[in-house]
């Protein structure tokens, strides 16, 4: 059975930091992009940041750039969302995801994300 199961969400006052983790389990994402989404109360899921299969390329959307990092760890089969800066709008459940196959880019559409973790609550007050 795979898993993504992330941790390391909670509430942080403007400005402040958090660093998330995604851990697979029941299988290996080594060869596959991995990504971070959102979604805030009453909109859709949004692409965050993803990281290709090696961690040669990342990508972040615009409204993190300068402020998030993606990373990934295969041998430890986790991905990490380092948050600085961070800002209320940024508040919302944070979903990691794993390619449903290998691409060799990082994908921005949901569609292509076969597997989902349940989801952080990050909450930043002002």
């Amino acid at each position: 059975q795979v898993q993504l199961v992330e941790s390391g969400g909670g509430l942080v006052q403007a400005g402040g930091s958090l660093r998330l983790s995604c851990a697979a389990s029941g299988r290996t994402f080594s060869s596959n992009a991995m990504a971070w989404f959102r979604q805030a109360p009453g909109k859709e899921r949004e692409f965050v940041s993803g990281i290709t299969w090696s961690g040669g390329s990342t990508t972040l959307a615009d409204s993190v750039e300068g402020r998030f990092t993606i990373s990934r760890d295969n041998a430890k089969n986790t991905v990490y969302l380092q948050m600085n800066s961070l800002k209320p709008e940024d508040t919302a459940v944070y979903y990691c995801a794993a390619a449903s196959a290998w691409t060799g880019y990082v994908p921005r559409r949901r569609s292509l994300y076969g597997y989902w973790g349940q989801g952080t609550q990050v909450t930043v007050s002002s």
